[in-house]
């Protein structure tokens, strides 16, 4: 194993500045899945399971998925919650049983609730209830894509060293290719971020800034009007 003493902060810096791999390159038709961007971890002033790398990250999010809706191709939300029992939590809920607890993120709750700075279209938006960390996961979210014939998958939402990753690289395994804009993810502390951004870099995903993925999304077609 090589050893270094940068910080991962300082590994995905580098890497950046110098990819070692060229990149998958963005495709012709674009989706946009949004990763449990809810109140338990967007509300930093709420909750202590919420994290923020990006104060403008909603923000974000909102320009590209109103500009992959323009096209009209698919704008999918997750979010996390569970039955009253928490016992569809599986494995998820066996660690702990506190009120910040995973399975105790309930359907309906404050906590399950996307994030009021979020424009979401309730009529043509795509929005899921996933139980586990990928999007994909015993999801009808793969089908969808598929029926919109979508090539590019853009990423954003939370965690990056958790649900983020896991959906890149369901989508990469699915045959997509895959987009993280970096201002468009988050994770509670910075080593694991940027860990984990060093990481789909150089495997699964291109991770870019939010600016190029914007000015890709004015040259796409998308589907037939």
């Amino acid at each position: 194993m090589e050893r270094s003493d940068q910080t991962a902060r300082q590994l995905y810096e580098a890497i950046k500045a110098k990819p070692p791999r060229p990149p998958f390159g963005f495709g012709k038709r674009p989706a946009i899945i949004n990763v449990d961007l809810q109140n338990a971890y967007t509300r930093v002033d709420t909750y202590v399971t919420a994290y923020e790398t990006n104060p403008r990250q909603c923000e974000y999010v909102n320009v590209l998925s109103s500009m992959v809706r323009d096209l009209r191709m698919p704008v999918i939300w997750t979010y996390v919650a569970f039955s009253p029992s928490g016992a569809d939590a599986c494995a998820w809920g066996i660690r702990t049983n506190t009120p910040d607890s995973l399975q105790n993120i309930r359907e309906g709750s404050d906590r399950a609730t996307l994030d009021a700075r979020l424009q979401i279209d309730r009529e043509r938006d795509f929005i899921v209830n996933k139980r586990m960390a990928s999007a994909f996961h015993e999801s009808p979210v793969g089908s969808y894509l598929t029926w919109h014939q979508a090539d590019t998958v853009i990423v954003t939402g939370g965690s990056t060293s958790g649900c983020v990753r896991a959906t890149v690289v369901d989508a990469l395994s699915h045959g997509y290719r895959v987009v993280v804009p970096e201002e468009c993810v988050s994770d509670k502390h910075e080593s694991p971020h940027f860990a984990n951004l060093y990481d789909m870099a150089l495997k699964y995903a291109d991770v870019v800034a939010f600016e190029k993925v914007r000015v890709w999304l004015e040259t796409c077609n998308g589907a037939e009007r």
